[in-house]
């Protein structure tokens, strides 16, 4: 049996200008960060700590934790007249 891979969602909110991740997988998982890179940067520490603080996971700290992260932006552009 393969390890648990928990999946994250990120959305990018145009409006707050930031990456909003959650998830079904972890609880509690709201975040956000104005890039992508910075928000996986996040997920690496606040995944593993909700994991634990859920009992999901033992181990202090757990030996590895994999998360999938999916990512979905969608854009306007104006075409040029």
């Amino acid at each position: 049996m393969g390890a648990t891979v928990y999946h994250v969602q990120a959305d990018w909110d145009p409006e707050a200008d930031v990456w909003v991740a959650t998830s079904d997988d972890v609880p509690g998982l709201a975040t956000e960060a104005a890039t992508i890179e910075v928000l996986t940067e996040k997920l690496r520490t606040i995944i593993p700590e909700l994991l634990m603080a859920n009992r999901l996971v033992s181990g202090d700290p757990p030996e590895a934790i994999s998360f999938e992260l999916t990512s979905y932006r969608q854009e306007n552009v104006r075409l040029a007249s």
